[in-house]
């Protein structure tokens, strides 16, 4: 059976944006079933229009990476009950309670969360408890095979 994980933004935005990590992100593609919380989808639209902004993308491109990213197959799940472990967890570790869901979605499933975001691990694996923090991994160590 394929194991499920956990992603964010900053992992699924790299399937159709060419970006630092975006081979790594494509490669889990073969191997892993994905899911995330609902809030997934407001972050890529966000990350999305910054990249219009920017003039990193233009808007006709980033029109396509969204269509792209709602036909992708993750599995969305409301966050209603993951509010108050966020809310802990983001207070516990003095970070930004829209993280904290992702990492609680992980923590109620006991799935793997990767993330992108390296700072947010180094701050889960310093404050979160162990339980919580094994279960969070950067893309380039599960891409690795280092955890």
């Amino acid at each position: 059976m394929t194991e499920t994980i956990i992603i964010d933004a900053s992992i699924a935005i790299k399937w159709v944006v060419e970006e630092e990590g975006t081979p790594f992100a494509l490669g889990l593609r073969r191997d892993y079933r994905f899911a995330a919380p609902e809030l997934l989808t407001v972050e890529c639209a966000n990350i999305l229009w910054r990249k219009v902004q920017r003039s990193e993308l233009n808007h006709e491109e980033a029109k396509l990476a969204a269509k792209l990213l709602e036909q992708s197959d993750i599995e969305l799940f409301g966050m209603r009950g993951l509010l108050a472990t966020a809310t802990v967890l983001a207070v516990d570790i003095d970070h930004p309670a829209y993280d904290c869901i992702y990492v609680s979605l992980a923590a109620a499933r006991n799935w793997r969360f990767v993330t992108a975001d390296e700072r947010l691990i180094r701050v889960l694996n310093q404050k979160a408890s162990p339980e919580v923090a094994n279960l969070c991994v950067t893309l380039e160590q599960l891409a690795s095979g280092s955890h």
